[in-house]
């Protein structure tokens, strides 16, 4: 968020996986069905938007994409024998390379190593639940498409915590978030709000693997877990997962990332913002439950939420 976790989010396999909530996750490749919803293929070629490309594009048809693919709602591997990606980040993206006339290549990557890859012209483009942020706009332009963020979660069973409003909540606690997420860099720059309450400081861990996170919160070695809000929400609608949402903390625009400078922004914002028009976008957000995170209107790196 990601730095979705931004995005960055929970259990890759275990949404739907049908354990109960003591055994943990179900094994590789249980995870939950996408939805069947066809969203994206009658989608056309707009002449206009495609022009907005430039000419070395429209020549190539093609751009390099770098997914980060963790967990739904925004992108899983439903079948992780196929390893063919599902989720928002990949209808959304989908939808906007019909309008443009491209073929995306997509490559599985890393969260933590999208960013710095479009500085280097690895991709061209990269999606991971990508948050807004002031820091990340110095190097990395964006094309936003929804707005999510951050939330907190915990076990079901656990009733320390009702709804997180301020991190001096969270002090005297463990808390499991993803490396290199916007979730990260909140919790260790505010990390003196427990000493400036004269009580005991939060401890971060940080996971690379989002499995890894879900297994320390059900085992009980991580009090609490700060990741997006439709990721969370998502997981706390599966019976299975046993977690409980603890509400939202702090909302962001998440967007295509791309190098800063890049001449893809235009057409891309173009495009996201016809299928607002065309009503596409409103029938990705109802398949993948994410109505609450539509936004009017596609900007191009603006101003992190406060």
């Amino acid at each position: 968020m990601s730095a979705v976790l931004a995005a960055a989010l929970l259990l890759p396999v275990l949404a739907g996986c049908g354990t109960d909530t003591e055994s943990g996750p179900g094994p590789a490749g249980a995870a939950s069905p996408a939805p069947s919803d066809d969203v994206t293929s009658a989608l056309k070629k707009n002449a206009a938007l495609a022009n907005l490309l430039p000419a070395d594009v429209r020549t190539q048809g093609t751009l390099r994409i770098a997914s980060y693919v963790g967990a739904p709602p925004s992108a899983y591997f439903p079948d992780t024998s196929t390893r063919e990606p599902a989720g928002l980040d990949i209808d959304i993206a989908d939808a906007v390379s019909k309008l443009l006339g491209l073929r995306l290549e997509r490559q599985d990557a890393s969260f933590e190593a999208i960013l710095p890859a479009l500085g280097s012209g690895k991709y061209d483009l990269g999606t991971g639940n990508f948050g807004v942020t002031d820091e990340r706009r110095k190097t990395i332009d964006f094309v936003t498409y929804i707005n999510d963020g951050q939330g907190f979660a915990v076990r079901k069973d656990d009733t320390s915590l009702d709804k997180v409003t301020t991190l001096e909540q969270l002090c005297g606690k463990t808390v499991g978030t993803s490396a290199g997420t916007t979730f990260e860099a909140t919790l260790n720059s505010q990390k003196g709000v427990c000493a400036d309450a004269g009580k005991k400081p939060y401890t971060v861990k940080v996971f690379s693997d989002q499995g890894a996170i879900t297994t320390s919160l059900q085992q009980g070695r991580i009090d609490v877990v700060m990741s997006t809000i439709n990721g969370l929400r998502y997981q706390a609608a599966q019976p299975a997962a046993g977690v409980r949402f603890l509400g939202e903390f702090h909302r962001l625009d998440v967007g295509f990332a791309f190098a800063k400078g890049s001449p893809l922004v235009k057409a891309f914002q173009g495009a996201v913002n016809e299928l607002i028009k065309n009503g596409t976008y409103g029938r990705i957000l109802e398949k993948w439950g994410t109505r609450d995170s539509a936004i009017e209107e596609s900007q191009i790196s603006p101003p992190e939420a406060k």
